[in-house]
């Protein structure tokens, strides 16, 4: 008795709470990747991210800014000097000062290189944008199929709990006519709330999915989603045939590959960089200098730069020539990864697809005939209920195992094109 109290409790709340919810949107798969790709925000975020690496090319392509210096004023009388003009009005007749300007002349192409260097980063924030998007895509699609495999799983479950409600019922009253033993009922009765204690489990399980799926669509927490594509076997059929095609399409089309490659140029620039930055910059200045000399206004040219005797940026150059090394060795690494990813998924989907083939399309409408048969027999007592019952549990396992199989075999699927880095 506690444990029917308890089932309806939870069966109350569920129906309360689906009440409380105001809007309820039913869309398909194509429609929820649409709505995805429009309002995710990491995608959003990513997308600026590559904004922000286009505005650092455009910053590197500026030249430094010329330097101006104004020094040795005077702003008191100065005696025994030559008297000069007059500056402003009667002041300045006893006053010096000089002023320089200075511009810095990068060398050895360093501005061409960094902003070479920056585009490659642009490139690089592309590729991150494509890793983001995989990795949603992947989840985003294995979270539609999961809620699809529960809507199923609710679907049967609720179709046997209102055929057995209806036979616990005639039992009940058969049960007070004394037409049957206590046992009989008993045992239907704890049939019921199983199931019912089960589709609370799928309830919970749906609720756990619709948090991910409204918080990678973006849409209202009152919101309650129904997925209304049915749970189907993929229509593509694969062959081992492919498998050197698509660990090709892996090395040209994985993000996480395309990323390692784009290290390795980053560094091969980063090092043509660090080896121009050994080059001293030219500074040329034209300075101005009045009152300070023999030459009353004097006007001369200058030129300064470093002299590379303590620093030829050598531990720069050493660092940059080993991240080409390690930026090498990452990506061997994601390719070896990548064939083994790619041959491990495949054979688990072979494995769950020869399954798949054993059961034909005829085999779950043979099914629910049958199942409507023993319930018609049940009722006319045509059969035991031990008869009954045990078909009743070949009949939801073996619905199971069709549902676990179009679930098991989406996945597979999935991942397939998640580790060989397109839609094929």
């Amino acid at each position: 008795m506690k444990k029917i109290i308890f089932t309806l409790f939870y069966i109350h709340f569920f129906g309360f709470f689906s009440a409380q919810i105001v809007d309820t949107l039913q869309i398909g798969r194509k429609e929820a990747e649409a709505l995805f790709l429009t309002n995710n925000l990491d995608i959003i975020a990513q997308k600026l991210e590559i904004s922000q690496a286009e505005a650092r090319v455009v910053q590197a392509k500026f030249w430094p800014n010329p330097k101006l210096s104004i020094s040795e004023v005077n702003l008191w009388r100065t005696y025994d000097i030559e008297q000069q003009p007059a500056l402003i009005g009667n002041w300045g007749k006893n006053t010096q000062f000089s002023a320089e300007i200075e511009q810095v002349i990068q060398t050895a192409g360093k501005r061409r290189k960094n902003i070479e260097l920056q585009k490659i980063e642009v490139e690089g924030e592309r590729y991150e944008l494509q890793e983001v998007l995989r990795e949603l895509k992947k989840l985003l699609r294995n979270t539609l199929t999961e809620m699809i495999y529960n809507q199923e799983q609710q679907k049967l479950y609720q179709n046997q709990i209102s055929s057995i409600e209806k036979l616990t019922k005639s039992y009940q009253n058969q049960l007070n006519l004394g037409n049957i033993s206590k046992s009989e009922y008993v045992r239907l009765k704890a049939q019921e709330i199983e199931f019912k204690k089960k589709l609370i489990s799928l309830q919970q399980d749906i609720l756990e999915q619709q948090v991910e799926l409204k918080a990678l669509l973006i849409l209202p927490a009152k919101s309650y989603l129904i997925i209304k594509d049915p749970l189907v076997m993929p229509e593509r059929q694969l062959s081992e045939l492919e498998l050197p095609k698509w660990m090709d399409m892996a090395k040209e089309n994985r993000p996480d590959i395309l990323i390692t490659k784009n290290k390795e140029k980053y560094a091969q620039k980063n090092l043509e960089l660090q080896n121009a930055l050994k080059t001293p910059d030219l500074a040329f200045s034209v300075g101005y200098d009045r009152g300070g000399n023999i030459m009353k206004d004097f006007v001369g040219v200058g030129v300064s730069f470093d002299l590379p005797i303590f620093d030829r940026n050598k531990g720069n150059i050493q660092e940059a020539k080993l991240e080409i090394s390690k930026s090498n060795f990452e990506t061997r690494k994601n390719i070896l990864k990548s064939e083994n990813e790619i041959v491990s998924v495949f054979q688990n989907y072979i494995r769950t697809q020869q399954i798949s083939q054993e059961l034909d399309g005829s085999y779950e409408t043979t099914l629910d005939g049958l199942l409507t048969s023993h319930e018609k027999n049940f009722r006319l007592r045509n059969i035991s209920m031990l008869e009954y019952m045990d078909f009743l549990d070949t009949y939801i396992g073996n619905k199971m195992i069709i549902l676990d199989t179009k679930k098991e075999l989406n996945q597979y699927y999935e991942n397939l094109q998640y580790v060989v880095g397109q839609d094929l």
